[in-house]
Order: C-alpha cells, then sequence, then structure tokens
C-alpha cells in the first residue's frame, strides 16, 4: 500500500496540528484532567490514521481487456438506468453510478483505453452523493473517452463532504485503461454514461473495485 500524492499535504498538516493541539491539551489538563488530555491523544490518533486509510492506493492486480469497461472507482453501484444526457451526446445513454464513502480508495481509473475529447468542469451544489439531482447539480468534472467508435463519459461529482474534484486528463491525451483519471477528496461518486443496448455486468448495490471490476462489455 502506498499513499496517494493528493494526501501528502494534507496528512503532513494534520500531523502538526494535531501534535500542537496535544500539547496545548495537555499542558492545560495535565495536572487535574489528564483523563482528557489522554481522550483528546486517542481521538487524535483516530483522525490521522482515518486520513491515512483514506488517501492509500492498495496493491492490485489491475483488469486490463480492450472489451470490457471497468469501474472507475471504489464503491456501491446505485444506480443502473436509462436516461437523457443534455451534457454531451444529446441523447439517451445508460447510466451506472457508483458511490464513494469515505471508507472507501478515492483514486478513480480510466474505464477504458481511448483518447480524451471532452473535458469540462461544472461548478455546482454539494447535495449528498446518492441523490439522483447530483449528477447534474452538483460541483462534477466531465470527461469523454473515445474508442473507435464507442464514447463513454465518466462524470466526477462531488459530494456533501467532498470538496474538491481532481482530474488529470486533457483533450487529446490517449489514456490506459486502469490509469488514474483523478481523484475526489471525502466522499463522492462517479457516473459512466454507455451506449444503450450495452451489456452490464453488475448490479444495484453490488460493491466494486476501481481498475479491477468489470462494469459492462465494450
Amino acid at each position: 500500500m502506498t499513499i496517494h500524492r493528493e494526501g501528502t499535504p494534507t496528512i503532513i498538516i494534520s500531523a502538526l496540528v494535531l501534535a500542537v493541539l496535544n500539547l496545548l491539551v495537555c499542558w492545560l489538563a495535565c495536572n487535574s484532567y489528564c483523563w482528557i488530555s489522554e481522550i483528546f491523544i486517542g481521538l487524535s490518533i483516530c483522525t490521522w490514521l482515518f486520513l491515512i486509510s483514506f488517501f492509500r492506493i492498495p496493491s492490485r492486480k489491475l483488469t486490463i481487456n480492450d472489451n470490457l469497461i471497468i469501474a472507475p472507482a471504489d464503491g456501491k453501484v446505485v444506480v443502473i438506468e436509462e436516461m437523457y444526457d443534455e451534457e454531451y451526446f444529446k441523447e439517451k445513454r445508460l447510466q451506472v453510478s457508483i458511490f464513494m464513502s469515505p471508507a472507501n480508495v478515492h483514486v478513480n481509473r480510466n474505464p477504458i483505453n481511448g483518447e480524451v475529447v471532452y473535458n469540462q468542469y461544472h461548478k455546482g451544489k454539494y447535495l449528498v452523493a446518492w441523490n439522483p439531482k447530483s449528477s447534474t447539480e452538483n460541483e462534477r468534472h466531465s470527461v469523454v473517452i473515445k474508442k473507435g467508435q464507442k464514447e463513454i463519459l465518466v462524470k466526477q461529482i462531488a459530494g456533501a463532504l467532498a470538496k474538491r474534484i481532481v482530474n488529470y486528463l486533457k483533450i487529446g491525451q490517449k489514456v490506459n485503461q486502469g490509469d488514474e483519471l483523478g481523484f475526489i477528496k471525502f466522499g463522492s461518486r462517479v457516473d459512466l454514461l454507455l451506449p444503450i443496448g450495452t451489456e452490464i455486468k453488475v448490479t444495484l448495490n453490488q460493491h466494486v473495485k476501481g481498475g479491477v471490476d468489470i462494469i459492462a462489455t465494450l
């Protein structure tokens, strides 16, 4: 396991802040209320360990297959339905949405090989990520990857806690399946918009691993 580069500043700053706060609490409470200092130290350790866990990149054998669409994120499949896409395709698409809790790995990965033909950031609200309106009203970042005649839109969506979406792709860039697409901090959701008729290989409420589990055939 390694720590994602997006987390290094947060982890270091948090460690310094927590250390200073613990010294202050210990100085103020150690004479008469040592138990307060002990509780605060315990909570600080738990908080710091959570941050390390949040920014972790576990070692995995990624699934690489030109004929498959691989999960772009860890989490639970919360939506599988047809919808009308007003942003890019201007037609009906098949939407598959993956909800990421704060406990999930938050690295986002390219679901297919191809070329980036669309890349757009949208400001928005911070509704809870499982709210259906979050796909169109929340802060989000959409990219479209084209392979042959097929295009797939990957949408990173901020949730109630997520306040920063990071996306590493650029228009015209050739991307490899399983490589990093981006990162979302503290609870979020990723939508896949697929061609109508795509054969889906997951079910509602199924938990998937990014870069590993198969979402659909290409």
